[in-house]
């Protein structure tokens, strides 16, 4: 009777010692764990590099899983059940579908009660920040490549197709917002009665309002969220977009879009690490290419808008005279939908993953990655497929201590600090990348960013330009001239346009609902006139005298009559602002009928890329497309036609997107998930700065010489382009 109690308790010692040398083999087989972890992958479906692997070689040493239990071996020997643990699995240790599986409790690495955490001997405390960093560098190495395995069990499918379609309106919205400026720019000035001192502050004080949002929202980004700071930038661009169709002084207006301008300068940084983030890296390069297509949209939807909507006069109303509202305002209107369609499709959408594990918040990482496999799955038509993963590597948390401000201080205070404290993160992650191993990247990047974005945006600003240069020259060669004519007791009832009327005397006569286009009079005189409801675009009177002549309802005012003289003449009920009309405007159908040529010419370059950039590489593409976008850009010299600097305007887009799209994938796969959003937002700040000295240069140069528009473009195209080649091939990297 006394041997069964001695045997037991032999029994129990002996399983102590199992237990005891299990653990300690554990510590010893980590490490060679890690290296195993991608063919543990494919042969089980687990992630046993980051659990105990000793849980083979001893029962005893089990691990947590979403419902397991511990059960004693020798109860189910003799009752020959299944436990509550393999209760609902298969032979595979598969569960079944509609079981339930909770969020896997996370282990920090922290010892609990009564435990002792191996590879721990030394208190955090006690080390250096070196040595933390050099801990956290080591566990983000290890998270990229787990992460990777996670996002191969995801799959890539309708998860990834919702996102991609929401992010691609955001985008959409950015390319919108671009060429919103310059559709826009001549009605406005014209609206509004622009002098020519504050002609073209439109187009770059929206370009700096994007400079100074891609490197806020960028870098906000990596503080606070992907999703957030995204729906956040958008509403604050759909916001002062729509707000700005309805003010009516310059200044103001300026304002608006300026701060539109901020709102939208965080598209592009944020649109592509989000994205980014949840596709793995097979996929990764042609997925962001085909997002790219959304700017290219944008561009055509905003030529296609301005298009039907800005050259129809009649498509306003006005409250009085001091309240108008043209075409234009309603085009700027129409342009706002994309944004507020993104801001409401966001609002479902969950936040990246990545950015959970990399703020250390593992639980709802792990939740988004589970809603993402499931909707995968589902769509596949493999529901009983079960999100195998248990346990993510979190980086060390570095700052986790925040100055916590007495609860009753001034709510304001609090905001106050909140915000200096944001922006000096901001500030501080932004020095980190120019810390090596980035430093050098960023640099390079940088150049690459300023060089094509300066010529694109410079030679988009002289091309449409040069076009209207010819338009003029050709519109001037077909005025006709008339010259010592009298003309008395006659009705103009009729549009008069592109003359000049030279020594003229008009008696008796009277200009009735009719419209003067491009007509100048030179020493002309009017006698006992009579003018009703005219309209003067770009005409003038010089050196003409009115004796007895009555204007009523008309926009004839000072700034037409150039050193004339009026002679018992009056002006009633004269019309206020300037008169704006595109009926019959041939010239502004043509200029927004060729930029929408010229965006439509990008979608065979977007398809081009969009299919090789996994093939033949980011920087192969992105080298070549800049190279043979300068060498096409030499070939404007001969250009002496309508028609030819049409075709080359084509080349020239066609050829220069590849670049735009292989500059994004390699922004976004070079930055660290800690310093995606403000390395990226700090190059998109240099592509617009680039845009805002483009605009100065090249729209300066037009009309005087195109040798140096061309000659420059294409000397900073190539230029670019070799650096670029320079860059790190970034094609089978993880996302770090």
């Amino acid at each position: 009777m006394d041997e069964v109690p001695n045997n037991r308790t032999s029994l129990a010692k002996g399983a102590k010692d199992i237990a005891k040398e299990a653990k300690r083999q554990a510590a010893k087989n980590f490490n060679k764990a890690v290296d195993r972890a991608s063919d543990e992958y494919s042969a089980h479906r687990s992630y046993n590099r980051f659990d105990n692997e000793a849980e083979e070689e001893d029962n005893y040493n089990s691990y947590t899983q979403p419902d397991a239990h511990y059960a004693d071996n020798a109860a189910n020997d003799e009752d020959e059940a299944s436990s509550d643990a393999t209760e609902g699995h298969d032979d595979e240790d598969e569960i079944y579908e509609g079981e339930y599986q909770g969020v896997p409790a996370y282990n920090d690495g922290k010892p609990r009660d009564g435990q002792v955490a191996l590879g721990q001997p030394v208190s955090d405390s006690l080390k250096s920040r070196k040595e933390l960093e050099n801990e956290r560098q080591a566990d983000e190495e290890e998270l990229a490549q787990q992460y990777e395995l996670i996002m191969q069990e995801c799959g890539h499918g309708r998860f990834q197709w919702q996102l991609f379609f929401v992010l691609g309106l955001a985008l959409m919205s950015d390319g919108v917002e671009v060429f919103v400026v310059g559709f826009v720019l001549p009605s406005a000035e014209t609206d509004m009665c622009v002098p020519n001192s504050g002609a073209g502050w439109l187009g770059n004080i929206v370009y700096l309002g994007m400079m100074f949002g891609a490197f806020f929202w960028g870098g906000l980004s990596d503080k606070v969220g992907r999703r957030q700071c995204l729906l956040i930038s958008l509403s604050v661009n759909g916001f002062f977009a729509f707000l700005s169709s309805f003010v009516q002084g310059y200044s103001m207006f300026l304002f608006c879009r300026m701060v539109s301008g901020f709102g939208i300068g965080g598209a592009v940084p944020i649109v592509f690490s989000y994205f980014a983030e949840v596709l793995a890296r097979e996929k990764r390069g042609e997925h962001l290419s085909w997002l790219c297509m959304f700017w290219m949209i944008g561009g055509i939807y905003a030529s296609a808008m301005a298009w039907a909507i800005i050259p129809h006069y009649g498509w306003s109303f006005s409250m009085g005279s001091a309240y108008q509202f043209h075409s234009w305002r309603v085009f700027v209107v129409v342009c706002a939908l994309p944004c507020v369609s993104a801001v409401v499709a966001l609002t479902f959408m969950p936040e990246s993953p990545r950015f959970y594990l990399e703020t250390g918040k593992h639980d709802e990482a792990w939740m988004v990655l589970k809603q993402i496999h499931d909707t995968n799955m589902r769509a596949r038509g493999e529901p009983e497929r079960v999100f195998t993963v248990n346990r993510i590597k979190v980086p060390r948390q570095l700052d986790e201590l925040v100055e916590i401000q007495n609860e009753s201080a001034n709510p304001v205070l609090k905001v106050l600090l909140k915000i200096k404290a944001e922006l000096k993160g901001i500030w501080l992650t932004f020095l980190r990348c120019f810390n090596c191993p980035v430093k050098d990247n960023t640099m390079k990047l940088a150049a690459v960013w300023f060089t094509l974005s300066f010529g694109y945006y410079g030679l988009s600003v002289w091309f449409p330009d040069v076009i209207k240069h010819l338009q003029a020259d050709e519109y001037a060669s077909r005025v006709k001239i008339h010259n010592n004519e009298r003309i008395e007791d006659f009705t103009f009832n009729f549009t008069l346009e592109n003359q000049i009327h030279r020594n003229g005397v008009f008696i008796n006569d009277r200009f009735i609902s009719m419209k003067f286009k491009a007509v100048t009079f030179i020493d002309s005189s009017f006698v006992n006139c009579y003018f009703e409801d005219v309209s003067s675009v770009g005409s003038f009177f010089r050196n003409s005298t009115f004796v007895d002549s009555f204007f009523y309802n008309t926009d004839i005012d000072d700034t037409k009559l150039k050193n004339s003289k009026m002679i018992n003449s009056s002006f009633h009920h004269n019309k206020t602002g300037c008169q704006m009309t595109f009926d019959d405007d041939y010239s502004a159908y043509w200029v927004y009928f060729v930029n929408f040529l010229g965006t439509l010419a990008v979608l065979p370059g977007n398809i081009v890329s969009a299919l090789l950039m996994d093939k033949i590489g980011r920087l192969s593409m992105l080298g070549g497309s800049m190279v043979l976008s300068g060498i096409s850009c030499f070939f404007l010299w001969f250009g002496t036609s309508e028609s030819m600097m049409i075709f080359m305007l084509c080349l020239y887009n066609g050829l220069s997107i590849s670049a735009w799209n292989s500059l994004d994938v390699v922004t976004t796969e070079l930055y660290p998930t800690d310093r995606r959003g403000t390395g990226f937002g700090f190059c998109n700040a240099i592509c617009k700065l680039a845009a805002v000295l483009g605009n100065l240069i090249f729209g300066s140069l037009v009309g005087i010489t195109k040798a140096i528009p061309i000659l420059l473009a294409s000397a900073v195209l190539v230029g670019g382009g070799l650096v670029g080649l320079r860059l790190p091939d970034t094609r089978a990297n993880v996302l770090m």
